[in-house]
């Protein structure tokens, strides 16, 4: 598996992984009736952000994009956020986009790394980020309304890349 920068090409072989994550509606808060631009506009970051893929054999099994978490005096921590296909789920494609997003943020020299909104129910994520060395720093009480668990928390998630 390989993890890249996203080109403009690979939108209509991304397009299918973002519309099944948003509109399984339990891991993201977008809206599951956006179209292919909506979620263009909304997915792939301009610079000095970066959106990637993770490819194996030709096939993009996921992808991520990354950025500074705020802008002027938060810029100094990055986010990302990650999405895999269904099919590729279990096969460590996450754990390689959320590397990629790591090494990529330590060779900027940010000082971390923080996800402002992991769904407490999204348990694969929430420790594979453990695992990788996230802490959750806080969780809002029912900021995520789940459709089959109703209203759950939210994670921050941080670490340092110091």
């Amino acid at each position: 598996m390989r993890v890249r920068e996203f080109t403009d090409a690979d939108w209509p072989r991304v397009w299918p992984i973002v519309r099944e994550v948003i509109r399984a509606e339990d891991t993201f808060p977008y809206d599951p009736a956006w179209t292919s631009d909506q979620a263009r506009d909304v997915w792939v970051v301009r610079a000095p952000g970066v959106t990637a893929v993770a490819e194996e054999d030709g096939r993009i099994l996921g992808t991520g994009h990354m950025q500074s978490n705020r802008p002027g005096r938060g810029a100094h921590v990055a986010t990302a956020s990650f999405m895999v296909a269904g099919h590729a789920r279990g096969r460590g494609v996450g754990r390689a986009l959320c590397e990629h997003a790591l090494d990529w943020a330590r060779s900027l020299g940010y000082a971390g790394m923080q996800f402002n909104a992991v769904v407490e129910t999204n348990t694969a994520a929430v420790n594979l980020y453990l695992d990788l060395g996230f802490t959750i720093i806080g969780t809002v009480p029912g900021a995520f309304d789940h459709p089959q668990h109703g209203r759950v928390g939210l994670h921050v998630m941080y670490i340092e890349l110091g």
